[in-house]
């Protein structure tokens, strides 16, 4: 929509620009600028009237002039394995949120776990974005250096931290993991199955190696049982299946995520089992649906929609000084929220308990 005027007698329109916005609003070009891209220099009154005329003009940046002026598209392009699910609606909304106040637009792409579409995915984006959060299984050094330039502010997401040239943030795994087997053992289950994700997902290897070391140290009390998944509703409806079918039956579930313990929750529910008086059950991650699901699920709480923020975040101070970018590896701490798909322990609800962080290179942070 542009301004309409009248020219030897024809009513003509003609494309807003940003010192249409600034002559209607009184304002120098310069700080119409700065309101309109959030970099600030500007009062809170000054934003609220520049975006006010910006509305009633139908004002819209020439984001392609902008971009070869500035060399910045102000869009963050995302990969991700999948796009199905809450964990990742959750993390793209956190993504966003943190996006949306910086003034910047999000471009997502998914992989659908294959490595050709995660790299064919990465090169779309090359020259369209200011920078790249990614979070896919193939993402190991070989498939980065064929793939993703070093000189693009990016981070990896809930990948190997082998990749020493890329920031990367991910969740302190073998502590939530503790924290959950601690509790199931404390509760009295001796026999744990684990409800694997998908083979190549860092996040799955990590679980279930550390669900291998904590019952190995209690190996004369403990037994464990693995069982394939593959992060959705359906494996774990089947895991719960193939678990009725066991003689003896594991007395407790613990999967590599909620959607999983959810899927097994129905198979048990279906086959008349109690939980958690026959099978108790426990998943990782804590998506919403986790306290609505009967009875509510215990799980390891990761606040996905804020690993979104803090990646964006993290992002962002890369672009604003490229000169100083440093590789910064950091992990989220995760917490255990005890509900009723577990026991409690001696009648009380057990409480929730953080997770210590897992600082493991220099430069690092906890979160």
């Amino acid at each position: 929509m542009g301004l309409r005027c009248k020219r030897d007698g024809v009513v003509a329109s003609r494309t807003v620009t940003i010192k249409d916005v600034a002559r209607e609003a009184m304002l120098s070009v310069a700080s119409v600028s700065r309101a309109l891209n959030g970099s600030g220099g500007v009062t809170p009154e000054t934003v609220k009237i520049v975006r006010e005329v910006a509305a009633r003009l139908r004002y819209v940046p020439d984001n392609a002039a902008r971009s070869l002026i500035t060399r910045r598209t102000h869009t963050i392009g995302v990969l991700l394995p999948d796009l199905y699910g809450e964990f990742f609606s959750e993390l793209i909304r956190g993504i966003d949120l943190a996006a949306r106040a910086r003034g910047l637009h999000i471009l997502v792409s998914s992989s659908h776990d294959d490595a050709d579409e995660a790299a064919i995915a990465l090169r779309s984006m090359h020259g369209r974005v200011d920078g790249l959060l990614v979070m896919s299984p193939h993402a190991d050094e070989d498939f980065l250096r064929r793939n993703l330039q070093v000189s693009l502010p990016s981070v990896l997401m809930n990948t190997l931290e082998t990749n020493h040239d890329y920031a990367t943030l991910s969740v302190d795994n073998k502590s939530g993991v503790k924290l959950v087997l601690d509790h199931l053992l404390g509760c009295g289950c001796k026999r744990i199955a684990f409800i694997q994700g998908p083979v190549k997902n860092q996040d799955v290897r990590e679980r279930e190696q550390a669900f291998r070391e904590v019952l190995a140290a209690h190996a004369a009390d403990a037994a464990a049982v693995i069982l394939p998944g593959d992060f959705s509703e359906q494996s774990g409806y089947a895991a719960g299946q193939q678990l009725l079918a066991m003689h003896p039956r594991p007395n407790a579930v613990f999967a590599a995520n909620d959607m999983m313990a959810i899927g097994c929750m129905a198979a048990l529910r279906e086959a008349g089992v109690r939980i958690p008086d026959e099978v108790a059950v426990a998943g990782f991650d804590d998506v919403p649906m986790a306290r609505y699901v009967t009875p509510p699920l215990t799980t390891v709480r990761v606040r996905i929609a804020e690993l979104g923020t803090l990646a964006l975040e993290q992002l962002c101070a890369q672009i604003a000084d490229p000169a100083s970018r440093i590789p910064v590896h950091r992990r989220v701490t995760a917490t255990l929220v005890a509900r009723g798909s577990t026991p409690s322990r001696g009648g009380e609800h057990a409480p929730t308990r953080t997770t210590t962080a897992d600082a493991k290179r220099h430069p690092s942070k906890a979160i």
